[in-house]
């Protein structure tokens, strides 16, 4: 315990590995409190995968959001960190580049369908040198397979590289609930409300209001996949209804938020 009586944060540990004992390396953790990892790269590529809990990858270009049902597919040397939500059940895989050319560059988020979730679970619990020629290996071939024909979902916030845009960024993230109009930010942050929209445009591609909407949907999986009540999850979201956030929850994901964390 800290000094004030709360427990000190959890970092999550990073594998020392030199190199990848077989082209396909797992790890299975789970993480009592909100993990939090710092900045790093691999020379191979990590998918993240929560089986309960929301993870988030954060790189220089965003956020990728991975509740259950999804996972965040990050490429060889690309710098990032990683948080989760308290008691994730995490999984992670490292994949050698070589076994993976046919990945595009970029970082992205993964639908987990049923089977790719039964793949990863088994080959969980495969020692660490599983033999490449038998039925191991066989099972990593369609393992990677799976990956391959995995669709991308949209749940990534863009982040800006223009500082006053980061400054304002950084302040909504800290508090999504911010009812400034883009006007009064354009006041306070001495640009025209034309000049602000445009360099939102060119930074993100959103819009301002849709990329503040964004942040609040995404920043609402965590409570909902802890079976928080929608009603309180949409006032501390800053919606001023339960039925404006549904509407809204299923404008950006396409169904409402019971219907997003069914299996």
């Amino acid at each position: 315990m800290s000094r004030k009586g709360q427990s000190r944060p959890f970092r999550r540990s990073i594998p020392g590995l030199a190199s990848l004992p077989r082209p396909v390396y797992g790890r299975v953790e789970s993480l009592p409190n909100r993990a939090l990892t710092y900045r790093h790269s691999h020379p191979w590529v990590q998918l993240s995968y929560a089986i309960a809990g929301v993870l988030e990858v954060h790189t220089d270009a965003g956020r990728f959001i991975a509740p259950p049902q999804r996972a965040v597919w990050v490429p060889a040397g690309l710098p990032h960190r990683v948080s989760s939500a308290p008691r994730t059940e995490m999984r992670s895989l490292y994949i050698d580049c070589s076994a993976v050319d046919w990945a595009p560059l970029g970082c992205r988020v993964l639908q987990v369908s049923p089977l790719l979730r039964e793949l990863i679970s088994a080959f969980s619990v495969l020692p660490v040198e599983y033999a490449e020629d038998g039925s191991d290996g066989r099972l990593v071939q369609v393992l990677l397979d799976q990956l391959r024909a995995a669709p991308e979902v949209d749940l990534m916030l863009p982040l800006p590289v223009d500082e006053r845009l980061q400054d304002l960024c950084r302040r909504l993230q800290e508090r999504p609930e911010r009812q400034e109009t883009l006007a009064q930010w354009s006041d306070r942050l001495g640009v025209s409300e034309k000049t602000l929209s445009r360099l939102f445009l060119r930074d993100t591609g959103l819009s301002f209001r849709a990329w503040r909407q964004r942040l609040r949907l995404l920043g609402a999986l965590t409570p909902l996949e802890r079976g928080e009540r929608v009603t309180d999850v949409a006032l501390a979201c800053g919606y001023d209804s339960t039925s404006a956030f549904i509407a809204a929850f299923r404008q950006q994901f396409g169904c409402t938020p019971s219907e997003f964390f069914r299996p």
